[in-house]
């Protein structure tokens, strides 16, 4: 269980949350949501012990193992599959004490730790890293290429597949899906659902959200607020709290200027002198609320033209490509006004390269 208390975090002169609660059990799928700057990244830190609360209390089992996924990778000759493995702290360990008890003749603290790797299944690591790296989009020979031969946006991907090996009561996930295609996205929706421990996850993705998690925390106003369900839900139930929130601040306005007036109009008169009194007082002890605040007040729009022909783009035995290098051949399209198009395809295919050209 995660649990705070009256916990306030600022970063400079900003004030992130103030003397807000919260408890998340074992076992719940948790989405972290609000608007960027709101301190997402901060609670992780939080978590991960990297930032101190300002005030307040934050209670995790001692005996807890966290993973997190890095939002970098410094370059690194190590081969990914190894990169991987190191991921699982214990299993490092367990494999290097069993190299000294070895190479020391040890066979009775040999054996005692070969007990512990298959505790741990310890003997399946290798082929669990490599069940990570096919269902995040790469090859079986990428496993021996060194971490540094990868793009920024792999090594991300690796980052994640990382936290996913560590064996983990506590996942920590920020932005997972930035960096994947649709099915490695939708294989990674199916490794979390099937995740036992406690998941915390900073998305952006509704239907990622919706298909992964059972609570939500909504943080804004330096508050931290639990709904229960997935975004979809939240969307329903934080729309249903605004609008009672506005009604109430209507109707508390309502009542302020009934006051007011009835003050103004009767303070000087001695007959109604000691009702204005008693309705100041009323006026001091009344909790003022907010109006319903809306996160963003934007709103945007793509202007066409009224007039439009057919076909607006035609492409016939197209090639595309870089430097003399083609990415995609024989390329037909045809767009008609009005279409929707989604482009699908795994990372290379030539999506970015359509619509570059």
């Amino acid at each position: 269980m995660i649990q705070m208390t009256n916990l306030s975090i600022q970063r400079g002169t900003t004030r992130l949350l103030d003397h807000t609660n919260l408890t998340l059990h074992h076992g719940w799928k948790v989405g972290i949501i609000g608007s960027n700057g709101v301190g997402k990244s901060s609670l992780f830190q939080l978590l991960l012990g990297q930032l101190q609360a300002d005030t307040g209390d934050l209670k995790i089992p001692a005996s807890a193992t966290l993973s997190h996924m890095a939002q970098e990778v410094a370059a690194s000759e190590r081969r990914a599959l190894d990169f991987l493995l190191d991921g699982d702290q214990e299993l490092r360990r367990i494999q290097q004490q069993l190299q000294q008890a070895e190479a020391g003749h040890n066979p009775s603290r040999a054996g005692e730790l070969h007990a512990e790797l298959e505790s741990i299944d310890g003997y399946r690591a290798e082929a669990r890293a490599h069940q990570l790296l096919n269902g995040l989009g790469f090859k079986p020979e990428d496993s021996d290429k060194s971490v540094s031969s990868f793009s920024g946006g792999w090594r991300i991907r690796l980052n994640l597949a990382r936290a996913l090996m560590c064996r983990s009561d506590i996942l920590l996930l920020d932005e997972p899906t930035n960096h994947l295609d649709l099915d490695a996205t939708l294989w990674l929706e199916q490794w979390l659902n099937s995740y036992q421990g406690t998941l915390l996850l900073i998305s952006h993705d509704r239907d990622f959200l919706d298909n992964v998690i059972g609570h939500i925390v909504h943080m804004s106003a330096q508050q931290l607020t639990l709904y229960k369900g997935n975004y979809t839900a939240f969307e329903r139930a934080k729309s249903e709290r605004l609008s009672q929130q506005q009604a109430a601040f209507e109707k508390q306005q309502e009542r302020i200027s009934h006051i007011e007036n009835f003050v103004r109009r009767f303070r000087a008169k001695a007959t109604k002198a000691k009702q204005a009194q008693s309705r100041l007082k009323e006026l001091e002890r009344m909790e003022q609320l907010s109006p319903a605040h809306i996160d963003s007040p934007f709103t945007f729009e793509f202007k066409s033209s009224d007039k439009t022909s057919t076909p607006l783009l035609s492409l016939q035995d197209v090639v595309m490509g870089y430097a003399g290098t083609p990415v995609l051949q024989k390329l037909s399209l045809s767009l008609a006004p009005g279409e929707r198009i989604g482009l699908l395809g795994p990372n290379g295919a030539g999506k970015s390269t359509l619509i570059k050209t």
